[in-house]
C-alpha cells in the first residue's frame, strides 16, 4: 500500500479543520508525533515500514475535529470518541482499514471491549488495540506530546504515573512499549516548540 503523502494529509486536515487554530492545535501535534517516532525508529532494533508509520502519525487525530462545537470549543467528555470518529473519516474518504485503523487504536496503551464496558466508555463496545508494530509505535509516540492548554511534551515516567490510574496493566502495557521503542529525547523538540516538558 501507498501511504498518502505529507500534503495529500495536509489538505485533508483542512478540510475537516474547522476554525484555523483547531487545525493549528491539531496538525502540529500530529507532526510532532512523527518527529517522536522518527527519531524512535533512529535508536530503536524496530523494524516498521517508515512511509506507513509518518502516514500514520499525521493522521491518526483528525477525528478531534468531529468534536469541535459551533463555538470553536472541544467536547471533553467525548474526546475519547476521536479515534473512532477518525476511523469514520478517513473509510469515507477511501482509505485502507490499515490506515483507519491508527485513528481506533491509538488510545491510551490500548483499550479493551472489557475496558469500554467497565468505565461505560461512549463507544461501541469492541477491542481498539494497535495490532502491528507501526500501529504500536504511532500510539506510543503519541504518549509524549499532549494538546492540553497550552500544549506541553510530556517524560516517559510521567505517562507511566499517569497510566497507573487505569490499572497496573496498563502500566504493564505502556513499560513493555517503551522496552521496545526505547524513550525519545525530547529536551530539543520542546525547546524547538516553545511547548513545557512535563
Amino acid at each position: 500500500m501507498a501511504a498518502p503523502s505529507a500534503d495529500d494529509i495536509r489538505e485533508l486536515h483542512e478540510k475537516y479543520a474547522p476554525s484555523a487554530e483547531a487545525f493549528d492545535l491539531v496538525f502540529t501535534h500530529c507532526k510532532i508525533v512523527w518527529s517522536i517516532a522518527e527519531q524512535l525508529i533512529a535508536v530503536s532494533d524496530c523494524v516498521v515500514d517508515a512511509d506507513l508509520v509518518r502516514a500514520g502519525c499525521l493522521l491518526h487525530d483528525i477525528g478531534v475535529y468531529r468534536l469541535y462545537d459551533r463555538d470553536g470549543e472541544l467536547d471533553q467528555q467525548n474526546y475519547v470518541r476521536h479515534g473512532v470518529l477518525g476511523h469514520e473519516i478517513l473509510l469515507k474518504e477511501g482509505f485502507p482499514e490499515e490506515l483507519c485503523r491508527f485513528c481506533s487504536c491509538h488510545t491510551g496503551v490500548g483499550l479493551t471491549k472489557q475496558d469500554v464496558e467497565r468505565q461505560r466508555l461512549p463507544l461501541p463496545p469492541a477491542d481498539y488495540l494497535a495490532i502491528s508494530a507501526e500501529e504500536q509505535l504511532v500510539m506510543y509516540a503519541d504518549k509524549f506530546h499532549s494538546k492540553t492548554t497550552p500544549p506541553k511534551f510530556v517524560t516517559a515516567d510521567s505517562y507511566a504515573t499517569y497510566v497507573s490510574r487505569f490499572g497496573d496493566d496498563k502500566v504493564a502495557a505502556f513499560h513493555s512499549l517503551r522496552n521496545t521503542f526505547g524513550a525519545p529525547d525530547l529536551t530539543e523538540l520542546a525547546a524547538g516548540h516553545q511547548h513545557a516538558l512535563a
